[in-house]
């Protein structure tokens, strides 16, 4: 795994969401885009708004969004079923529809298939970029997903605990505590395995972390704000990049994602865990504004469980 980088965030589902850079490093926060809802700057998974109701036998325009959604997080692999139909096609298929369920249980929701308020809901908020489910079947198992912590295929990790990390140039100074924070949680849920330092050179860290936008050529661009807030890399690639189209707070600021939470949350992406069912864990895929977030048992176990701690 080590020779093969998976982004967690992946190359979004489609160009044309990825939405103009409005936002500069300016202010108390990192002013950005309007968030979530706002019509004058909508989320890029906005679209989904217009889906609901959705199910099976229907064609509405946007259905092909939809697939495409799906696809990018991992519960539509239509690139290996030759069953899925064109996702060119705005059409509610079989295939959508197991995907549409795979999703639902994934997120604890009642699985009809159909896109109904819960799921559109849960679907439009805002995220890390990494896809949820890394096979998808599509067969009846595929639905029964076991509510705990997850590694990668493979299971890379990192042959030491003791890692250096550095900012980007352009990371603003106020945010370096609150990550430098989320790095000693880490290191402290470990039971000293892991001892992280900070590097004098960028290029030589282990881990690196900066304040990406749009198209930073990591092959996994972001979207503007309200859809993808960061992506992390698996072991041993250690890039963390934070969305500089969000509007990224200290604490629980309205209307503000927690830098330290988020941090939390790709740092464990950086040490080797996928996403969690669990929706209290710090690996829990989806992300609230102007709420702060901390590890659990969950994610302490999961990485205690692949370190072997």
């Amino acid at each position: 795994m080590a020779s093969k980088l998976l982004p967690f965030s992946c190359i979004l589902f489609l160009a044309s969401f990825i939405l103009p850079v409005l936002s500069h490093l300016q202010g108390p926060h990192l002013q950005a885009n309007t968030l979530l809802g706002n019509e004058t700057n909508p989320s890029p998974f906005g679209f989904l708004k217009a889906m609901e109701g959705c199910r099976k036998g229907d064609t509405v325009k946007g259905i092909r969004d939809l697939k495409f959604y799906l696809a990018h997080f991992g519960y539509l692999h239509y690139q290996k079923n030759p069953n899925v139909r064109d996702l060119k096609e705005d059409h509610f298929d079989e295939d959508l529809e197991v995907a549409v369920k795979s999703y639902q249980v994934y997120y604890h929701l009642n699985a009809t298939g159909t896109l109904d308020r819960p799921t559109v809901s849960q679907m439009v908020m805002p995220r890390c970029g990494y896809h949820d489910i890394e096979t998808h079947d599509h067969t009846h198992n595929s639905l029964h997903i076991v509510s705990r912590y997850r590694l990668f295929p493979g299971r890379p990790k990192w042959p030491s605990g003791q890692l250096t990390y550095a900012y980007g140039p352009l990371f603003p100074a106020r945010f370096k505590p609150p990550v430098d924070r989320a790095f000693r949680k880490w290191a402290t849920a470990s039971s000293g395995y892991f001892r992280f330092s900070r590097a004098t050179s960028y290029q030589g860290a282990n881990l690196k972390v900066s304040f990406q936008r749009v198209d930073h050529r990591d092959g996994s661009p972001f979207n503007g704000s309200g859809g993808v807030l960061a992506h992390a890399f698996i072991p041993r690639d250690g890039r963390l990049h934070f969305d500089a189209d969000e509007r990224w707070a200290i604490g629980a600021v309205p209307n503000t994602f927690d830098i330290e939470t988020l941090a939390l949350h790709e740092i464990g992406h950086l040490l080797g865990l996928d996403h969690s069912q669990f929706q209290s864990a710090i690996m829990w895929g989806s992300f609230f504004p102007g709420v702060t977030k901390g590890l659990s048992s969950d994610d302490i176990q999961g990485l205690r469980n692949l370190y072997g701690i």
